[in-house]
């Protein structure tokens, strides 16, 4: 598995009725495919998350909507972003994402972290507990789903989760990867050294050197060479063959954010705000930014959505014509 270049679709609101809305997530899919792209990611959310927009805007279940996209893709890698641990029992998870697999003929990708929406928790009923609880839940999570991916039986007794010879079959593979994603230091980034593939950081760039020496310290007290685990970072991009009118649609979405004038604020104060996470510009403008701000760090790969115009025919296409020159040598 390799994750070099991703594309995220976290949002839904495209402005067709709900009969439409599939097919304008499977033409990203397969654009983001033709481009270039090695993996295709959706959010396991229920509503929509509140910088990206209201609790009512469209939000697709995210695993059918994964075996969906497998049906009209060939060859790019299929994943939640992530899936959240407290939605699903870990043993149902595993099967989940092994029947992805299966109809993907070997594409799916088990993107996974603790859970953290309260809303969506208070709304559809699943427990939400604490930070500590939510961690500890994942942990055995991973215990379980882990040997279940990979052709063993689970048989575990834990504080939250237990099963008893537990079987996945079928199978198309033993060696379905496991990704974590977030941006906590001690316990996402341990629990990505014990049990990840590939661990997608969730940060302001500005957070990217800190965050990098908190992974080696935690591979380093796992006793994992640091090269074994993949990384990747989650960048928001807004890309225009019009520079101008790309920073226009940023100011826009700022100001929906409650940030009027970023030109005001000093770097420091920049750097604490969510465009500390956005690469705003014309495709060069972009894939300079994220050389720079990302994988001059020594970050291996970017996962990129287009929250404000990825619907867009061509959009996916210009971003992927920009990036992929990169992270793919």
């Amino acid at each position: 598995m390799s994750i070099r270049l991703g594309y995220q679709m976290p949002n839904f609101s495209y402005g067709v009725a709900p009969k439409d809305l599939f097919a304008a997530v499977a033409a990203q899919a397969r654009e983001a495919e033709a481009a270039g792209f090695d993996a295709a990611f959706v959010m396991d959310h229920f509503y929509q998350l509140p910088l990206l927009g209201a609790p009512s805007e469209p939000m697709l279940e995210a695993y059918s909507t994964l075996s969906g996209l497998a049906a009209v893709t060939e060859r790019i890698q299929l994943s939640a972003l992530v899936t959240g641990n407290t939605y699903r029992n870990p043993a149902l998870t595993a099967k989940t994402v092994t029947t992805l697999d299966v109809v993907s003929s070997g594409r799916a990708v088990l993107g996974i972290g603790a859970g953290w929406f309260e809303l969506e928790h208070q709304a559809y009923g699943f427990e939400f507990g604490t930070f500590t609880e939510r961690f500890e839940r994942l942990e055995e999570a991973l215990e379980i789903i882990t040997p279940m991916l990979r052709g063993a039986h689970s048989t575990f007794d834990g504080k939250w989760y237990r099963t008893q010879d537990a079987m996945n079959e079928p199978r198309v593979r033993d060696d379905l990867p496991i990704m974590l994603g977030g941006g906590g230091e001690k316990k996402t980034f341990a629990l990505a050294a014990r049990f990840a593939d590939h661990l997608n950081i969730i940060c302001n760039a500005s957070e990217l050197p800190r965050k990098l020496d908190a992974l080696h310290a935690r591979l380093d007290e796992a006793g994992r060479d640091r090269t074994s685990l993949e990384t990747s970072f989650l960048a928001f991009v807004i890309v225009d063959e019009d520079g101008d009118h790309a920073r226009k649609v940023q100011a826009d979405m700022l100001r929906g954010m409650g940030i009027d004038d970023p030109s005001a604020l000093s770097p420091a104060e920049l750097a604490q705000t969510p465009a500390d996470r956005q690469f705003v510009g014309t495709p060069d403008e972009v894939a300079e930014q994220l050389q720079a701000r990302v994988l001059d760090h020594g970050i291996d790969g970017l996962i990129v959505n287009l929250v404000t115009n990825g619907h867009e025919p061509g959009q996916v296409e210009l971003a992927g014509r920009a990036l992929a020159p990169l992270v793919h040598t």
